[in-house]
């Protein structure tokens, strides 16, 4: 009697597993580490990592690094970072460089030449080390958030009040306005100095939106706050293969329909081309005009649906955990927070491949 009840349990059991969606079947087991497949990665202030840092982040499965170098990094600095996170299993897939943000490079003052030309011989250095990709951003005056709350759950978090910056924060940065076309002859200058340089070193230029996307902060007119600001910047950048996104999608939900196309349709359409380079992978409580920055499963978007629809597109760049909030007793590199979103997105990723292929 026992053994027929077993029997008949075990094959109620396998008649409902055979009935579940997205089960792998023999031989379809998908690897994590195939170049075709979305890299799971981290964003490194390599200056101020350790090496126990980086032994946490090789231990979470990070095989593929964001370095952010600071400003004017010498090749033998970068070449040694290089040999560094090769001893833990990892290579550098994208770069940063600040001097891109001086402020005469993006207000177009005295000096921007001499800092262009230094941003040229980092990404000429990126092309000899092999380092496909460089992350840049354009909001000069930018405020990024207006205090840190705790969230209904508990962890701390950044805030942004559009209500409270404006009434508490906001002020002139500089003697005067810069209005959008300014912005826009500034990005066109630095971009007509780059592109060529970029393409003869095989390095890709990941541009990230104005995080908030607001149309002015303190004086200072953002340009990519909207759908509209990546289509001008393509075409100022023409059919160079070395222009393309790094798509923050955490900014892109903060805009909301404010944006002019949402994510999925950004992504059908950059990410369809092969010009999202890389993604911040981050979620919100809210659009505009109040959010807070919050881990991936609590905020107001689905984020499987944002990497089901990267999968759809067979993105193959990196993703980052982005503005990672903080648990409590979690400071420094905020270690929980992070091995909490790098297994969040480990197990997004793999739903996602089981379902798209």
């Amino acid at each position: 009697m026992l053994t027929r009840r077993l029997f008949a349990l075990t094959a109620s059991a396998a008649a409902l597993h055979a009935q579940l969606p997205n089960q792998r079947g023999p031989g379809r087991k998908i690897d994590e580490y195939d170049p075709a497949n979305t890299k799971l990665s981290h964003r490194m202030p390599i200056r101020s990592l350790s090496d126990d840092d980086l032994l946490f982040l090789q231990q979470l499965g990070i095989r593929w690094a964001r370095i952010e170098f600071g400003a004017d990094p010498s090749f033998e600095f970068m070449r040694a970072t290089q040999e560094r996170l090769r001893r833990f299993g990892m290579e550098i897939y994208s770069a940063v460089d600040y001097n891109y943000r001086e402020l005469d490079v993006q207000l177009g003052r005295g000096r921007r030449d001499e800092f262009i030309e230094k941003y040229c011989r980092f990404l000429t250095n990126c092309g000899h080390l092999r380092i496909p990709v460089a992350d840049y951003d354009w909001h000069p005056a930018n405020t990024y958030t207006t205090a840190l709350v705790n969230s209904p759950r508990g962890y701390r978090a950044r805030e942004f009040s559009e209500t409270d910056f404006r009434a508490k924060i906001e002020k002139p940065a500089f003697d005067r306005e810069y209005p959008a076309e300014e912005i826009w002859a500034t990005y066109t200058y630095f971009m007509k100095a780059v592109l060529p340089v970029a393409e003869k070193a095989g390095v890709k230029l990941a541009l990230h939106p104005d995080d908030p996307p607001l149309a002015k902060m303190n004086g200072v007119a953002k340009i990519f706050v909207h759908a509209d600001g990546y289509a001008r910047a393509e075409r100022i950048a023409g059919n160079s293969p070395a222009w393309g996104l790094t798509f923050c999608v955490g900014t892109w939900m903060e805009g909301g329909n404010r944006m002019g196309k949402d994510i999925f349709a950004m992504i059908a359409d950059y990410g369809r081309r092969g010009k999202i380079l890389d993604v911040h992978f981050r979620n919100v409580s809210s659009p505009l005009p109040r959010f807070v920055e919050t881990f991936p499963d609590d905020g107001y978007v689905d984020m499987y649906q944002v990497m089901k629809a990267l999968r759809q597109v067979r993105f193959n760049g990196i993703i980052v955990p982005d503005h990672v909030p903080e648990f409590a007793g979690d400071h420094g590199m905020h270690r929980a927070g992070v091995a909490y979103c790098i297994a969040s997105m480990r197990g997004l990723l793999r739903r996602a491949n089981e379902e798209v292929g």
